[in-house]
């Protein structure tokens, strides 16, 4: 199987063959059991994932009770951002729900990589930019939806993730308790 990066890459331009090994060593593919923590609290993120097979969530405690703020699945890339560039301790954990195979991009070797092959960094920046955009507008749509419409956003968005996560997970997300998802669902169903 092709490296996910030299794929996606080579839909956008030609590669030459230094550039997908570079691309290849500078972004390794690992995978992660379920329960395992990419990150934690505390720590400095130095890695990003790109999330080729499996499931991250991401979540914050506060007042000692998880919440959940992001589901990461397939073609996702979860990263903190203001960790990373801040080189600020982290106030998310990511926690892979299931067995997780991801690309590790390390900023050090994505760095690296932009001195020896230039023009990745557009298309790097390209993505990026796509990326936030979509995360601010699925952002303004959750702020500005209430509870019944942003389940029925995820049933419509992402409906794998209804039998993919567990039920006070999902609820966490959407910003309710269990009982009122159970009640959401128990009204479409029927029909109410």
């Amino acid at each position: 199987m092709e490296h996910v990066l030299v794929q996606m890459m080579s839909q956008l331009t030609s590669l030459s063959p230094a550039e997908c090994d570079t691309i290849r060593e500078s972004f390794p593919i690992k995978t992660f059991e379920k329960g395992h923590y990419l990150l934690k609290e505390g720590m400095i993120a130095n890695e990003a994932f790109f999330v080729i097979k499996g499931c991250i969530r991401e979540f914050e405690i506060i007042e000692g009770e998880e919440k959940t703020t992001a589901f990461y699945t397939e073609n996702d890339s979860a990263a903190n951002f203001d960790s990373q560039a801040n080189r600020k301790p982290s106030m998310k954990y990511f926690e892979c729900t299931e067995t997780t195979m991801v690309t590790v991009l390390d900023g050090e070797k994505e760095q690296n990589l932009y001195k020896i092959h230039p023009r990745f960094e557009r298309f790097c920046r390209e993505g990026m930019e796509k990326m936030m955009g979509s995360q601010q507008a699925a952002l303004s749509k959750f702020i500005t939806s209430n509870p019944k419409e942003r389940y029925l956003t995820i049933v419509e968005e992402r409906p794998d993730l209804i039998n993919r996560v567990p039920q006070y997970q999902l609820a966490s997300y959407l910003g309710i308790k269990p009982e009122t998802l159970s009640r959401i669902r128990s009204k479409l169903a029927s029909g109410k």
